[in-house]
């Protein structure tokens, strides 16, 4: 009931109220004749978790999903008949009943195009109504929020919900209201749990919320039911959407709290002549119990039961040694009847996002340098020559070198790039080199020219860096 968008088709209490219905009742006593309630008193729901009770005076024939005009203060209110019939006493006994004089207010008649009419205008003004309050609620320095605002059917009167931690003079703010918006003025104190369900949203459970569905009740939470419940006290999935703690921690709290009546303390240490031990986790409904050795780390646990942790404190009361706990329950078929849940995805996993993917480590090539390649001259091709060629080229070299030692013993390395000079000759050089023919110096000098002018058409070798040249003084 809080647009008048009809695009609620989910149910037909939601095509009526042109939205989806909060705090519904289902009528489990329909197909049952009404014995005591005989359609005198009818639940009637308002915008969001807003409900009262009527006394239809008149005997009008009511259903549920009927709109009707009932009495207000003052004048009337525009609502929806949301239950019927004997479940009416009962739901009186949990809501808050509104009485003028000991008397439940009365149905006026079913309401007529007019008054839906003017109810309809009367909601299309409460956004804007409450984004102005809110303005001026900061401008005169409130520590408020003004939560929703509501107007009555007849748009003679607004209630503004408001939420604050202290309390607040608003007296002030009363007179800035009704100058501006020219109404009555009601302001209603709610909670963090109730905007949660006026609001309405889905819980981490993939439910609607129960402060929206059905709860009326808040009970409040501490962290006492999560400690005992084993639960860790991680704020985030602890807390709701209102930020207080969740509703549904209290719901199975009474069978853990019957399930662990009979349980020793987890602050008492087992001692024994290994050491002590400490108390780690335990699971209540299979009565086991985890300790480990001071000082090993959660590593090393031995799985007791109940009975055997009572035994050991025991004897520790009684001064009896105890060599070593051993673990008397067997793990393997305490998690096989554990629940079926599997985390297939991995979201409790607390190292899921350090884990590298199995693949191999591509690494970056290195550049080409550019400036070294520039340097380096381009090689030279060697020139072609058929197999006749290279045999008749070869042979009178062949000749010479067997033939003559003595001018082999002169003739220069082709490698070296230098040729050599006088200064590498031996200091005591022999006669017989001294006395070689003049001719066989001019052959020898030829065909080393030759060789030299073959090794420059090869390529340079690049010199290392530790690379030193000999000095000319070396022998």
């Amino acid at each position: 009931m809080n647009s008048t968008d009809n695009s609620c088709k989910g149910c037909s209490m939601g095509k009526e109220s042109r939205s989806c219905p909060k705090l519904q009742v289902h009528d489990w006593l329909s197909d049952v004749p009404n014995t005591f309630n005989k359609g005198e008193i009818v639940e009637v729901r308002f915008k969001n978790t807003r409900k009262d009770y009527y006394f239809n005076i008149h005997g009008i024939h009511l259903e549920v999903g009927d709109m009707v005009a009932v009495e207000a203060s003052p004048g009337h209110d525009i609502g929806m008949v949301s239950l019927t019939g004997d479940l009416v006493l009962k739901q009186m006994k949990r809501h808050k009943v509104t009485y003028i004089d000991g008397e439940l207010r009365k149905v006026y008649r079913v309401a007529k195009p007019v008054d839906i009419e003017k109810w309809e205008e009367a909601m299309a003004l409460e956004h804007q109504t409450m984004l102005t309050a809110r303005r001026i609620a900061e401008e005169l320095q409130l520590n408020m929020k003004i939560g929703d605002v509501e107007f009555q059917g007849d748009k003679t009167k607004a209630i503004f919900y408001y939420i604050a931690d202290e309390r607040v003079d608003f007296r002030q703010l009363i007179k800035v209201y009704a100058e501006t918006f020219r109404i009555r003025i009601e302001m209603k104190q709610i909670g963090a749990r109730q905007e949660a369900g006026r609001i309405g949203g889905i819980g981490p459970c993939g439910r609607e919320l129960c402060c929206s569905s059905w709860m009326t009740n808040f009970v409040s939470v501490t962290t006492n039911a999560a400690r005992y419940q084993e639960i860790s006290l991680n704020p985030q999935k602890l807390a709701g959407q209102c930020g207080k703690l969740k509703c549904c921690l209290n719901y199975e709290l009474d069978c853990y709290m019957d399930a662990q009546k009979d349980f020793p303390s987890t602050q008492i240490p087992l001692h024994t002549r290994k050491g002590k031990y400490l108390f780690q986790k335990a699971d209540i409904f299979n009565r086991v119990l985890w300790y480990a050795l001071d000082g090993s780390g959660p590593n090393r646990i031995v799985a007791l039961t109940v009975d055997k942790v009572k035994e050991v404190i025991r004897k520790n009361r009684n001064s009896d040694s105890v060599d070593e706990l051993i673990s008397d329950v067997d793990v393997s078929m305490v998690i096989s009847e554990s629940a079926e849940y599997q985390n297939v995805v991995g979201q409790d996993s607390l190292d899921r996002f350090d884990k590298l993917e199995d693949k191999p480590i591509k690494r970056k090539k290195r550049g080409r340098n550019i400036k070294s390649d520039k340097k380096r001259p381009p090689r030279a091709q060697k020139p072609t020559r058929t197999d006749n060629e290279t045999t008749t080229a070869k042979r009178p070299e062949q000749k010479d070198r067997k033939g003559d030692d003595e001018s082999n013993k002169n003739r220069p390395n082709p490698r070296n790039r230098r040729r050599p000079s006088d200064s590498k000759a031996p200091n005591n050089p022999s006669p017989q080199s001294t006395q070689a023919p003049k001719k066989a110096d001019k052959e020898v000098q030829g065909e080393a020219s030759k060789e030299g002018a073959e090794n420059k058409r090869r390529p340079i070798q690049r010199r290392k860096k530790n690379f030193r040249r000999p000095k000319k003084d070396d022998a």
